[in-house]
């Protein structure tokens, strides 16, 4: 069996009275693009800052390449942090940024040079090595930083919320090079955001937390097309969510009741008798179709128009406590203060313990 790049193991963390990691273990394998995703306070800085050395966790290890690095300085593990804030030396040209590093290790001078010209070339800012860091835009600033982090050829990369400052454009343009560029390198990048979309566009691991805890963690697809909670049901992408009692369970087919009704579904009943039923927006058809369940009318409080789809928010007539949030095409002529019927495939239901 394969010793994993980085092996944190049953990691907990305490700022005096408050509990910001909870037992976390998490294994990182080699050349993968990690994202630890959650809202302000899940404790994923703090992850990413015990990892980096920056923080000692009051439990726990940190193993990397199978060594014991829990106590080890930031200077002697293998790991590199890229900061929101880029960290530049104004008064260094880019060149003297990118290489700052090597000189901390007593790298000479040509080679130096040499090596932080590659590591500008490879993220396509070849030009820029004489130049002072003022003369850059945002978007090539957090490049020169990727570089600074990369030429020391770190085993691990660490990025903490480094699209965060950017506007949205930029941001789209960033994350494609940065997954782009993780893919020539082949280091293992671990990226902390609470940016669902930046999270499903970069990693292929993705870590949800909340309260200091691991809610789910896998490839993005399964994170978000089967969910292991109610919180990452609605944390990663949105979903309507359903409160249901099991009433039935056999051959593989769960019946629960709910306010919108009895709902069938294959699946397998989770312990106890209170489920959750997580339905994707994308798959909320506001309509009735031939054997999908129906969940009963509607009424349309608001419609956004997105581009490419026009985002529903509908108040079940059933339950005022529910309610429907559909993509529903470009074209449709869905508006404000319509009553609908809803319908969903059953395949389509994610079942959740609640």
């Amino acid at each position: 069996m394969s010793v994993p790049l980085v092996d944190i193991r049953n990691v907990s963390h305490r700022f005096g009275q408050l509990a910001v990691l909870k037992n976390v273990s998490l294994m990182i394998e080699p050349g993968s693009y990690t994202i630890l995703l959650g809202p302000s306070g899940s404790g994923k800085t703090t992850l990413l800052s015990i990892l980096g050395g920056f923080v000692t966790p009051s439990e726990g290890k940190v193993f990397i390449h199978g060594q014991d690095c829990t106590a080890v300085p930031p200077a002697k593990r293998p790991t590199t942090t890229v900061f929101q804030d880029y960290a530049l030396f104004p008064h260094m040209s880019v060149g003297g940024n990118v290489g700052f590093g090597l000189r901390m290790q007593g790298v000479d001078g040509a080679t130096r040079a040499a090596k932080a010209r590659d590591a500008l070339a490879l993220v396509g800012l070849a030009a820029a090595f004489d130049k002072k860091p003022h003369q850059l835009s945002g978007g090539q600033r957090q490049r020169v930083a990727l570089a600074r982090a990369l030429v020391i050829e770190p085993a691990v990369l660490l990025l903490d919320e480094p699209l965060g400052a950017l506007d949205l454009k930029l941001r789209r343009q960033m994350q494609d090079e940065l997954k782009a560029i993780q893919k020539r390198v082949g280091t293992a990048f671990i990226h902390v955001t609470h940016d669902q979309e930046e999270a499903m566009a970069l990693a292929d691991h993705c870590v949800v937390m909340n309260d200091g805890r691991i809610e789910d963690e896998g490839p993005p697809e399964r994170v978000y097309a089967r969910p292991a909670t109610r919180f990452s049901a609605t944390f990663m992408g949105e979903s309507t969510v359903l409160a249901g009692t099991v009433t039935e369970a056999k051959n593989g087919i769960v019946t629960a009741s709910t306010a919108v009704g009895a709902i069938s579904l294959p699946g397998a009943s989770p312990a106890g008798g209170t489920v959750a039923l997580a339905i994707r927006p994308e798959h909320l058809v506001l309509g009735e179709a031939e054997g999908d369940v129906a969940l009963g009318m509607a009424k349309v409080g608001d419609v956004v128009f997105q581009g490419s789809f026009r985002r529903v928010l509908a108040t079940s007539i059933l339950d005022a406590a529910l309610q429907f949030i559909a993509k529903a095409p470009a074209s449709a002529t869905v508006q404000a203060g319509d009553t609908i019927p809803v319908s969903c495939n059953a395949q389509d239901i994610i079942l959740l313990a609640d």
